[in-house]
C-alpha cells in the first residue's frame, strides 16, 4: 500500500466512508476513477445556501463538515477542492483550474471564470477530473488530450483544442442525446484558493448570479442522472431519454431533496419561501 500524504482538513477515512470507497489507497489511475465515480453517485451538487444568502464557506474545515459529515453537498468551488485535499492525501498530484461555462450560454457571451475543475496526474498522463459541474458533471477522468471521443460511466466526452499555442485552452464537450454539447472552456493556468475565493464571492452574492435565482440539485445514479430545477425534478437516463414531473409546492420539494438527493433541506421556511417566489405559487409557502 502507498504511504498517504499528510493533507490538512481531510479526514481520509471520513470521505472514503462517506463515497462507499473501501479499495486500496494507491495513486492510480483505478483508484482515481473509482473515487470520481463513487463520489458523483455520494454527494450531490446543490445551491441551497447561495440561494438563501449564506455564501459558502471554502476552508477545508467547513466543506468537510458540510460534504464529508452533513447530508448535505454543495456546488464546485466546494466539491473539486474537497477531491483535491482527498487526491493529494493519497499521493496525486492535483491542480485546481478555472472554467468560463458554455453550457446554455447564450452565442456571444463570454462568461467570467466561475467553474472550478481539477488537472490530476496519473501514471504518467494529465486528466482533467471534475466533480462539481451540476447536471452534467464527468463521471469519470478525461485524458486532457484533445480530438478523441473518450467514454465515462455516463455519457461520452471529448476536449477540444482552440486558440493559438501561445494562448491555448480546451472546451470540454459532452455528447448529450447523440449531440455534441460544449460545457466549458479553460486553460492550464493553476488556480489557487484566493481566485476560488473570488469567483465564489461573485456567484453566491451578485445578485443577478445564476445561483441566487434557482433551486438547483443534480445527483448520479448508474442509470443515469437525478436533476432538479426549481419545481421541475427529471431524470436523464444515459441514453440520453428524460422523465420529467413537477413539484407541486414546497413539501413535495423537501421530500425529493431528501430521498432522490440525500439532501437534508436547510431552513425549511426560508427554502419554502424561495420555492413559492421562484415557482409563482402564491398561498402555497409549503411550511410544515
Amino acid at each position: 500500500m502507498a504511504e498517504t500524504h499528510e493533507t490538512p482538513g481531510v479526514d481520509l477515512d471520513a470521505y472514503l466512508r462517506r463515497i462507499g470507497y473501501e479499495g486500496p489507497r494507491e495513486p492510480t489511475l483505478a483508484v482515481l476513477r473509482d473515487l470520481a465515480r463513487l463520489h458523483t453517485l455520494a454527494i450531490p451538487f446543490e445551491n441551497l445556501d447561495p440561494l438563501l444568502g449564506r455564501p459558502p464557506k471554502l476552508d477545508a474545515a467547513s466543506v468537510e463538515a458540510k460534504l464529508v459529515r452533513s447530508r448535505r453537498g454543495g456546488y464546485c468551488f466546494e466539491h473539486n477542492p474537497l477531491l483535491q485535499r482527498v487526491l493529494r492525501a493519497l499521493g496525486f498530484e492535483a491542480r485546481s483550474l478555472a472554467a468560463r461555462v458554455l453550457l446554455r450560454q447564450p452565442e456571444g457571451v463570454t462568461a467570467p471564470r466561475t467553474h472550478a475543475l481539477l488537472r490530476v496526474e496519473a501514471e504518467g498522463r494529465s486528466h482533467l477530473v471534475d466533480v462539481g459541474f451540476g447536471g452534467q458533471t464527468p463521471s469519470g477522468p478525461l485524458l486532457l488530450v484533445p480530438g478523441p471521443e473518450q467514454a465515462t460511466p455516463h455519457e461520452p466526452c471529448r476536449i477540444d483544442a482552440v486558440g493559438p499555442d501561445e494562448a491555448r485552452e480546451f472546451v470540454l464537450q459532452a455528447r448529450i442525446a447523440g449531440a455534441w454539447t460544449p460545457l466549458y472552456r479553460f486553460h492550464l493556468f493553476e488556480h489557487v484558493a484566493i481566485d476560488h475565493e473570488v469567483a465564489n464571492h461573485y456567484v453566491a452574492t451578485h445578485p443577478a448570479s445564476f445561483f441566487r435565482n434557482a433551486i438547483v440539485a443534480a445527483r448520479l445514479s448508474p442509470q443515469g442522472r437525478h436533476l432538479l430545477f426549481n419545481d421541475r425534478l427529471a431524470f436523464q437516463h444515459v441514453d440520453g431519454r428524460r422523465e420529467e414531473r413537477i413539484l407541486p409546492d414546497a413539501p413535495a420539494l423537501f421530500d425529493a431533496l431528501e430521498t432522490v438527493f440525500g439532501i437534508a433541506a436547510p431552513d425549511r421556511p426560508a427554502l419554502a419561501a424561495a420555492f413559492g417566489r421562484l415557482t409563482e405559487r402564491p398561498g402555497r409557502d409549503g411550511s410544515d
